[in-house]
C-alpha cells in the first residue's frame, strides 16, 4: 500500500452536508412555527461559510459560531427568532441527517480491509457524534477527532497532532488526508507535512495557494492512489 493511514474529512467528503443542512433548517423553522423558504437556505449557506472561515482563522469561538450564524441570518431575512433556541433545534435535526455521499460506504468498506482509517472533522461534537452513530460507516474508523473536543480546528496543526497521537504517531509519509476543503483540509495537510487529496466533485477552480498531491472528482479514485486495484 502507498499509505498506511487515511485521514478523512466528514462533511462534504463522506456525509452529504447540503442535504442534511437543508432538511435541518426546514425542520427548525417549522418547529418555531415559521414559514420556511428556499431563499433562507441560500442566505444561510453564505453566512455559514463566512462564519466557519472566521472560526478557521481563530476570529470566533466554536461556542459563538453556534448562535452567531443564526443571529446574522435572522437579521438578514428579518425574522424574530431567538438564535440560541433555534440553534439547539437545528443542531438536533442536523445530527439526524446521516446522508452519505454517493459511493462513500462502498469505498470505505474496501479501504478498511487494506489501510487504517481515521475521521478528522471541524464539526460540532454533538452533531458529529449523533450523525456518525446513526450512519452505517462508524465501524470503519479506528477513531474520530473532532475540533470541538480537542480545542483546535483544521488547518491548525494541533488537531493533526491529536489525530496522530490516537494513531500511534505514524510516519507522516504514510498518511494521506482526504477532504473537500482547500482552507481546512488541504491547507492543514500542507502545514502538518502530510500528503493531500482534494475531493472536488464539482470541479471547482482552485483559488487558494495550497499544495495538492492528488485531486479527485469521485471517491472511487482514492483506491488506485492508495494502491488498490478496483478494476
Amino acid at each position: 500500500m502507498n499509505y498506511q493511514w487515511l485521514l478523512f474529512d466528514a462533511d462534504g467528503t463522506l456525509f452529504d452536508y447540503d442535504q442534511a443542512e437543508a432538511a435541518a433548517l426546514k425542520k427548525a423553522f417549522e418547529s418555531f412555527g415559521g414559514d420556511f423558504q428556499k431563499a433562507y437556505a441560500q442566505s444561510y449557506r453564505k453566512i455559514n461559510a463566512l462564519i466557519w472561515h472566521e472560526f478557521e482563522r481563530g476570529e470566533i469561538t466554536q461556542v459563538d459560531l453556534r448562535t452567531q450564524r443564526f443571529a446574522r441570518l435572522f437579521e438578514a431575512i428579518d425574522v424574530d427568532f431567538d438564535p440560541q433556541d433555534f440553534s439547539q433545534n437545528y443542531l438536533k435535526f442536523l445530527g439526524e441527517g446521516a446522508y452519505l455521499i454517493n459511493g462513500a460506504q462502498e469505498i470505505l468498506e474496501i479501504l478498511a480491509r487494506k489501510v487504517e482509517l481515521m475521521l478528522i472533522t471541524n464539526g460540532l461534537k454533538d452533531v458529529q457524534r449523533a450523525r456518525l452513530a446513526r450512519s452505517t460507516i462508524q465501524d470503519y474508523f479506528k477513531d474520530v477527532v473532532i475540533s470541538e473536543e480537542v480545542g483546535a480546528a483544521k488547518p491548525d496543526e494541533r488537531i493533526f497532532e491529536a489525530a496522530f497521537q490516537k494513531m500511534g504517531n505514524p510516519n507522516k509519509k504514510d498518511v494521506l488526508i482526504v477532504g473537500d476543503s482547500l482552507t481546512s483540509d488541504m491547507r492543514g495537510g500542507n502545514l502538518f507535512g502530510i500528503d493531500t487529496c482534494w475531493f472536488n466533485p464539482e470541479q471547482k477552480v482552485r483559488d487558494q495557494d495550497v499544495q495538492i498531491r492528488y485531486e479527485i472528482t469521485n471517491l472511487i479514485e482514492i483506491l488506485p492512489i492508495v494502491g488498490i486495484d478496483y478494476l
